[in-house]
């Protein structure tokens, strides 16, 4: 068993939850979370986070988390691998197709890619969202640091075309395409806030900006 498995393991029976309650509550299949916690199967940073804020138990142990080069290494050595025959081959290849993706991480036009990240797929979804749906901004300005949203940092979003109150959306207002939080204050008005230091509001009506995607987490740069 892996240590992350193991942790996983023991933090989910703390809790009280079955193997099947977990795996609905992280958006994954039962026989994967069962695999992840025997050690057959390699836990994903994503998946380690999110399990940890189900579980309320830190799992973010440095020494355990599975970073997307571990992961990229893993699928090289796969590929190294003595081949037997051509179709044992291409079973292994579809085999990790299916479970990961390249996520796009792009500037805030969405039209210059800076690079990709593997993430896991689970019944056509990353992270319970359309897999052709998400992707990664690289944060452009330090507009929203008291957001801790630094220049540099990356975050994960989905693309929208509806705002929803109180979160975190690449907006096209004023000519310019932004990170703002969001506030729906009715009658078609919108309170969007950032703060790079001091908190800034502006009021506006609904329509006079375009929403572009929601974002869900941010991951910092060190």
């Amino acid at each position: 068993m892996s240590r992350v498995g193991e942790n996983i393991k023991q933090a989910r029976e703390k809790s009280g939850l079955t193997v099947k309650a977990l795996a609905k509550k992280l958006g994954v299949a039962e026989k994967y979370l069962s695999e992840v916690e025997m050690g057959r199967k390699v836990a994903p940073e994503s998946l380690i986070d999110k399990a940890a804020k189900v579980l309320k138990a830190d799992l973010n142990d440095i020494s355990m988390v599975v970073t997307d080069e571990v992961l990229m290494e893993e699928k090289k050595n796969l590929k190294e691998l003595p081949k037997r025959n051509t179709e044992s081959s291409e079973l292994w290849t579809d085999a990790f197709s299916s479970v990961l993706r390249s996520v796009p991480i792009y500037d805030y036009s969405l039209s210059s890619k800076k690079g990709t990240k593997e993430m896991p797929v689970h019944s056509n979804k990353i992270e319970n969202y359309p897999q052709d749906k998400v992707f990664y901004l690289e944060i452009e300005d330090d507009e929203m640091t008291g957001f801790r949203m630094l220049k540099g940092d990356i975050a994960f979003a989905h693309s929208i075309k509806e705002v929803s109150n109180n979160g975190f959306f690449l907006i096209d207002y004023k000519g310019k395409r932004k990170i703002r939080q969001v506030k729906v204050l009715g009658n078609s008005k919108l309170l969007l806030v950032s703060n790079a230091g001091s908190l800034l509001t502006e009021t506006m009506e609904l329509k006079e900006l375009d929403v572009i995607a929601k974002l869900e987490r941010i991951e910092i740069t060190l």
